[in-house]
């Protein structure tokens, strides 16, 4: 849809009302979007346009933005509807085009929404609305309803007296109290603020024993249930475990309605007060929980996909090892563990299967192929999957590295979503001619290496970070994950050179499309030696170039800025700088010291303000340096390996898997990950789990109590610290 200035005028208010933001920012961030400026490049390249906007302010504009141009498209479409039935008024016109809530179009369409034939429409058909609008009048006040009603019997149309007239045309009031814009409104209003969600056990589950036992008998106040109960009551319902429902305040209500419909006392009061209950009950109340039920839901996904969103940010941006020689094993017990050896740029070198763990006879030849690896490839890290036969493993290549005296780190690394890179396209076109398992395990040595590099070959939705991840909108969370991973890409920049199509998607301006035209160019052309020879990519242009650049990294590149975060459209204003100071580009980019002597206000101008030239000068102290934090890794204690060899009181080291509403789960070593629960994170009051741990920090941790038969492990890392 091509909206018109008018519209986008009109759009434009309204996001600087429910941002808060100020209009120059809304207004040329709405312009940049709509230029096919990216949120990575805007919140970068463009801070003196958007007033220094960060990723998460811009992309509420862009979300603020979608909604409001899919509320522009809606209201054309119902204002075409019921000015094509002839029914359109100035003043509906004007209340519709005034809306800002999908909820409130819908409302005041409702009356003239085609509908399937309902027990008003058949009331109509039987000439009953002149009834109806004598009821609605209320002016009779002598004689009874019957009386009133007897004009309209007609057994020929299936009115056989004035009992069925009077029915009939009830259902016409009810309807139109139903279809009342602003009664709707207030139900909904109250039922939201004084509703209250309850859930009971299906007939079929009582007195059995299963996970959603806590919701046989529940109730809370419908807006203030959090997402992690909303959406396990749901999940119960889905599995037919649980009934829902939602209580209101029908007598509230119901007093509200019959004030709206009831002006004056006649002799169809009664009838009246009868006509609402019925227009509350069988129409208006069943409508209003579908869609409060929806809100509720749609309410939930959202802090489950902020939670999720988190989460993968944390594991996105964990330290690498580095470009390191690595070997990486997919643990397993009777297939054998698979064991590839990866070079310092993740290049596959050799792979090998052995058999430690199905017999003491298999085990000297486990230990001579693992040695030989080591020693061949001058490894120089170890990554051993978490998943089964894991901590065997682990124990496993420490005791034989031992024995050879070898000292090498010896990392456990999640397997989450391995086995789905292993079967996808991108590890066939990789690794065609190997199986899906040695797949995996270099998959997991590169994990070591890039965890970012690595994780973006995967559905974000098969990292294991979520909570519901498959009960939420997946449109919603697939939206909002693919955000993160571009967010965290071209935080830390791409290495033009070495990265793999895949990673090379997420780059600002990019895409699958042209990330695969960049490899094929670069595999029949050799490494690019400049940012600018992207532009010889076939279909690469000025646009994507512009969008791209600035986050595309080439080391050995052979202008001395090809390796930094600076964008190209500023080289010749960095080539000044170094001119003014009377030393070379390639000096002014190797000194810090060189730098901290530029006076930056001297280049400000129209074009370029303090924010951009504050980056670049804090660019120009450390070019190229990965923004991530230092790579440190846990240390799982030898002699526990399962969840009988945990006792109460133990003070172990993890590493956080996940982070929930209600807490975070921390993996101690022993295939299980146990859980600490909010009220244990910390020595004071904690609201959000995700501001004291994140995903993939390493913790200490006292177990509290371990259950091996339901799997439960309770931690505690307040008590850790007292400890």
């Amino acid at each position: 849809m091509k909206l018109t200035d008018e519209q986008i005028s009109r759009l434009i208010t309204y996001i600087i009302e429910a941002t808060g933001l100020r209009p120059f920012q809304v207004e040329h961030t709405v312009e940049l979007l709509q230029e096919g400026a990216t949120v990575p490049f805007i919140a970068r390249y463009r801070k003196e346009h958007t007033g220094e906007l960060d990723e998460v302010q811009i992309r509420s504009v862009e979300e603020q933005f979608s909604y409001f141009c899919e509320l522009e498209e809606r209201k054309i479409t119902v204002l075409k509807s019921i000015d094509e039935q002839g029914k359109l008024t100035p003043e509906l016109r004007e209340r519709i085009a005034s809306s800002r809530q999908k909820t409130e179009v819908e409302d005041l369409y409702l009356p003239y929404k085609p509908k399937r034939r309902t027990k008003a429409t058949i009331a109509r058909e039987r000439g009953l609305e002149p009834l109806a609008d004598i009821m609605a009048a209320q002016e009779l006040t002598a004689g009874t309803a019957g009386d009133a009603a007897f004009p309209f019997v007609d057994p020929e149309r299936e009115v056989p007296d004035a009992a069925a007239a009077l029915e009939g045309a009830g259902h016409i009031l009810a309807e139109r109290l139903s279809d009342n814009a602003d009664a709707r409104a207030a139900v909904r209003r109250l039922t939201k603020e004084q509703g209250v969600m309850t859930s009971r056990v299906a007939a079929d589950y009582k007195g059995q024993v299963t996970k959603f036992e806590m919701y046989y008998d529940f109730q809370e106040p419908l807006k203030a249930v959090p997402s992690h109960r909303m959406l396990a009551m749901r999940r119960g319902e889905k599995d037919s475990v649980l009934y829902l429902s939602i209580s209101a305040p029908v007598e509230q209500i119901l007093a509200g309605l019959k004030l709206r419909l009831i002006v004056r006392s006649s002799i169809f009061s009664p009838l009246l007060e009868r006509v609402v209950e019925d227009a509350y009950k069988r129409l208006i109340a069943p409508s209003i929980e579908v869609e409060l039920r929806l809100e509720s839901k749609e309410r939930a996904d959202e802090a489950a996909i902020q939670i999720f969103a988190r989460n993968l940010r944390e594991l996105l941006l964990a330290p690498p090892a580095g470009g390191k020689r690595v070997l990486g094993i997919d643990p397993g017990f009777r297939t054998g563990s698979k064991l590839a050896v990866v070079d310092a740029t993740g290049r596959f070198l050799e792979h090998v299967t052995i058999y430690p763990h199905i017999g003491e006879a298999r085990v000297p030849q486990a230990r001579q192929d693992l040695l030989r690896l080591v020693e061949t490839h001058a490894v120089e890290m170890v990554a051993v999957g978490n998943g089964t036969a894991g901590r065997e493993m682990e124990i496993f290549v420490k005791e034989t590295l031992a024995s050879a005296g070898k000292s090498l780190p010896v990392v456990s690394v999640s397997e989450a979503g391995a086995s789905v890179y292993s079967a996808s396209d991108i590890a066939r076109e990789e690794f065609p001619d190997l199986d899906l398992t040695v797949r995996g395990a270099i998959s997991i040595a590169r994990r070591l290496q890039d965890p970012l590099g690595e994780l973006v070959k995967v559905d974000a939705k098969s990292i294991g970070v979520g909570q519901y991840q498959h009960d939420v909108n997946q449109g919603a969370l697939k939206k909002s994950l693919d955000g993160v991973v571009e967010s965290c890409v071209n935080y830390v920049g791409v290495d033009l050179n070495t990265a793999s199509w895949a990673l090379l998607a997420y780059v600002s301006g990019v895409g699958p499309a042209q990330a695969k035209a960049i490899t094929r160019y670069r595999d029949e052309n050799g490494s690019f030696l400049s940012r600018k020879a992207l532009l010889k990519v076939p279909r690469f242009g000025a646009k994507a170039f512009e969008q791209a650049a600035g986050f595309l990294r080439i080391p050995s590149g052979k202008h001395p800025l090809d390796n930094s975060a600076v964008h190209p459209e500023r080289y010749k204003l960095v080539e000044e700088m170094a001119a003014d100071l009377g030393v070379s580009l390639a000096d002014l980019a190797a000194d810090p010291a060189l730098v901290g002597k530029i006076d930056l206000k001297r280049y400000v101008s129209e074009g370029v303000g303090l924010p951009t030239l504050n980056d670049i000068s804090e660019e120009l102290k450390k070019p190229g340096r990965d923004p991530r934090s230092r790579f440190q890794t846990a240390s799982f204690r030898d002699d526990i390996r399962e969840i009988n060899d945990l006792k109460e009181g133990m003070i172990l080291q993890g590493v956080v898997t996940n982070v929930t509403a209600f807490g975070a789960f921390v993996d101690i070593g022993v295939h299980q990950d146990g859980l600490v629960h909010i009220s244990h994170l910390a020595n004071r009051y904690v609201k959000d789990p995700g501001d004291v741990v994140k995903a993939g920090q390493v913790v200490k941790v006292k177990v509290l109590s371990a259950d091996p038969q339901r799997k439960r492990i309770a931690l505690s890392i307040k008590e850790a610290e007292q400890g």
